[in-house]
């Protein structure tokens, strides 16, 4: 038998924690559940998810159901709130939702500068307060292979946008998250280049599925999910969604990104999804949803179709 070391692993391969504990109980009831999720309408693999949890956040009300919702079944709580990637607490996926509890996000401003006619500090509920939050059910893929279905709560991106008026020079946006050593353990171990930045090209910001996030589950966002405001990019893999941001600038050139820069071979500037490409150490065709055991086919632009105007003409092999 092949047994591979830690170093030879990728994250793809590794089970997660919530699923390894709940194994047992799986395998132990798996007949008794075939029989009953037949009585009770459930499938074989809603057994497999782990148990769902009442969130534990302020609740934001009023929400709008949105369009742009996939009617997919969304992740449970406990799965989006304990599997995470977020390296300013820890590299670990289950040790942001430990280390960031204490992370305070009150009082919290975010500047809005570069190239336009407006600049502007917010504070988070004045932000909030530019257009009614939505509800917006989003299914989510990540470079390393699992995927997830999220209701985030937030509006679209280009309100903000609007209300700045970029100038003509302004063709890219970038996105800066909070650096606080005192409080971001996983700033000491290094890794990438803090702070943590990321960008995209004007059109793709203003593209409506492009989202400006408060929350998730009807709450405001946990800490080890991005608080107090993060964005959310369906249609691009994980990484490009910037949390705990405190600056978004306008530029005329393209802007550096974390982990371009720390490896521009794996990680472009772009980041569709796009189950053609595979990443250098393996293949982004399938994916696993947290809460399944089986993995399903990727869908170009995870399934997002209506943003494939935005990349006519362009080699999306080559601009990865």
């Amino acid at each position: 038998m092949l047994i591979k070391k830690p170093s030879d692993m990728r994250y793809s391969e590794v089970t997660p924690k919530y699923l390894y504990m709940n194994r047992r109980n799986f395998l132990a009831g798996a007949a008794a559940a075939a029989g009953a999720a037949a009585l009770v309408g459930r499938s074989a693999g809603d057994w497999l998810e782990p148990r769902s949890v009442q969130a534990g956040g302020a609740k934001l009300e009023n929400l709008v159901k949105s369009p742009f919702s996939t009617p997919e079944k969304y992740t449970s709580y406990d799965a989006i709130t304990h599997y995470n990637n977020y390296y300013e607490f820890s590299t670990s996926k289950d040790g942001p939702a430990v280390k960031a509890q204490n992370f305070k996000t009150n009082p919290w401003t975010v500047s809005v500068e570069g190239e336009v006619s407006k600049p502007e500090k917010f504070d988070i509920a004045s932000l909030m307060k530019l257009a009614p939050l939505e509800e917006r059910i989003y299914r989510h893929r990540c470079v390393e292979g699992w995927s997830i279905v999220v209701p985030w709560v937030g509006y679209s991106l280009s309100v903000l946008i609007n209300r700045v008026q970029p100038t003509s020079k302004a063709k890219f946006v970038e996105f800066t998250t909070d650096l606080d050593p005192k409080q971001m353990p996983g700033l000491r171990e290094g890794g990438l280049d803090w702070p943590y930045t990321e960008g995209l090209r004007l059109d793709e910001a203003m593209h409506p599925l492009t989202l400006l996030c408060f929350g998730l589950y009807g709450e405001v966002l946990p800490n080890q999910n991005g608080a107090p405001l993060r964005t959310v990019i369906p249609w691009k893999y994980g990484f490009k969604c910037t949390k705990s941001m405190v600056k978004v600038r306008f530029t005329e050139k393209q802007p550096a990104t974390a982990w371009n820069k720390a490896n521009p071979t794996e990680y472009g500037f772009y980041s569709n999804v796009n189950p053609t490409v595979d990443h250098p150490r393996w293949s982004q065709a399938t994916e696993r949803r947290l809460g399944e055991f089986s993995k399903r086919k990727t869908l170009m632009f995870n399934g997002y179709d209506q943003v494939a105007s935005l990349y006519t003409g362009m080699d999306l092999r080559k601009n990865f």
